[in-house]
């Protein structure tokens, strides 16, 4: 198929989580043809628990998805701190009083796949999603992007937009050689579900363990329970074992947690029958560019924040609308468009980035059992005082800062009949 030409831009955007749908979303919107690839063979529409906050609920706004996301949150009304025998020490509440910022728990929940499924309903009468395809490399000059395809196919683009997450095999080839994209906190992650029972209530729950580990249940469906498990380790082990098999995985995890106590062995029994496994390092994507010619990083890709700053989805739904702005305005000259993507986003980023503390996350995560003690007690009394929420009701602002969300992105061509209406009807 032939390159468009001029104002209307042939894209090729890798990814089809929530930062790539977005994209494509708003670059549909703006007239350009917009080619969606996806490695896996069906819409990817599962995950963990995610949240909007800040700008990112108003990002969803524009989209005119707001309504859909409300009715698919999911019920979570606060947070709790447990001890051994799962008792509580208090429970912070979430804010929606529609002031101030957001406690640990937002008022918009919502499982990761709901949230894809959304944003694909409102792409997929104007975008061409192909499926079971990856991009493996590419090739540019000054008037095109060649993208070369798992298949041995290739392809011509005008651009070329990298949506595949925080590993993205894209930035690998896009970054200069020997730049290192991440800062590593020493911290890794593994969730999946275990069936429900009656005593898990709406209320996440957490727990802390000597040895560095945390536990967190979240209940998001009347026959499944989430688990979490948290581990503050700096091993080349712990590292490497994300890109093991996942049997190496869950062997992995289960021998961490073995004495960690509370639900543990309850979420250790449940995690091979579980319908979904995943483990990762929680770790930042820091680079010293989103681009390189006709080819750009958007969402973890670019900027990943890490799960402990709450704002890795709504950064990805801001940074595509950024994009998308910047391409509209300056379709003719992309190199001038990516160079004014890095400048407008890239406080917002720096700000979000700037939320994760290493040290704080350590002290909140000790090894030693006098170290959760001292955690306990701490929690206790803070919530006792109610710390928190005064804390969030008080902030002029929530994680995301001053920055505030650009105009929407201005359609280059006139757009199909579809994007005439709100997004979603």
């Amino acid at each position: 198929m032939a390159r468009t030409t001029g104002a209307r831009l042939r894209v090729l955007v890798a990814g089809g989580g929530v930062a790539g749908q977005a994209a494509a979303y708003w670059l549909a919107r703006g007239g350009h043809e917009v080619v969606v690839v996806e490695r896996f063979p069906a819409l990817r529409a599962s995950g963990a628990q995610v949240d909007l906050r800040g700008q990112g609920i108003e990002a969803v706004e524009r989209m005119g998805l707001l309504d859909q996301v409300r009715a698919a949150r999911v019920d979570e009304p606060g947070v709790a701190f447990v001890d051994g025998r799962g008792r509580r020490l208090g429970t912070v509440m979430a804010n929606t009083s529609g002031q101030g910022r957001q406690t640990f728990t937002s008022e918009y929940e919502i499982m990761r796949g709901d949230l894809v499924r959304i944003l694909h309903e409102a792409t997929k009468d104007d975008v061409e999603h192909v499926f079971d395809a990856s991009v493996t490399g590419f090739e540019q000059d000054g008037d095109r992007v060649v993208a070369r395809f798992a298949d041995s196919s290739t392809d011509d683009f005008d651009l070329l937009v990298a949506a595949d997450g925080q590993g993205s095999r894209i930035r690998q080839a896009l970054l200069p050689a020997g730049e290192d994209p991440y800062r590593r906190l020493g911290i890794h992650m593994a969730y999946w579900f275990v069936p429900r029972t009656a005593s898990d209530d709406a209320v996440r729950d957490t727990f802390v363990a000597p040895g560095g580990r945390m536990i967190m249940r979240r209940s998001h469906h009347p026959d499944w329970t989430q688990a979490y498990f948290v581990l503050r380790e700096d091993s080349a082990e712990a590292r490497a074992v994300h890109r093991e098999p996942v049997e190496a995985q869950q062997a992995f995890w289960a021998g961490r947690f073995a004495d960690a106590g509370w639900q543990a062995d309850r979420f250790v029994a449940g995690m091979r029958e579980s319908p979904g496994f995943y483990s990762q390092e929680a770790l930042q994507v820091r680079t010293s560019t989103w681009s390189r010619g006709r080819v750009v990083l958007v969402g973890d890709a670019a900027h990943c924040a890490s799960p402990f700053s709450g704002m890795g989805i709504s950064a990805g739904l801001v940074g595509a609308h950024v994009l998308a702005g910047q391409v509209n305005e300056h379709p003719g000259d992309l190199g001038a468009a990516l160079a004014a993507y890095d400048a407008q986003l890239r406080p917002f980023v720096d700000v979000v980035q700037a939320t994760v503390k290493p040290r704080l996350l350590a002290l909140g995560m000790p090894q030693s059992r006098w170290g959760v003690a001292a955690v306990r007690t701490a929690t206790a009394a803070a919530l006792a005082l109610h710390v928190p929420d005064l804390v969030a009701r008080r902030s002029s602002t929530d994680r995301g800062g001053e920055w505030q969300l650009p105009p929407d992105p201005a359609p280059v061509v006139a757009a199909g009949p579809t994007f005439g209406q709100p997004a979603g009807l």
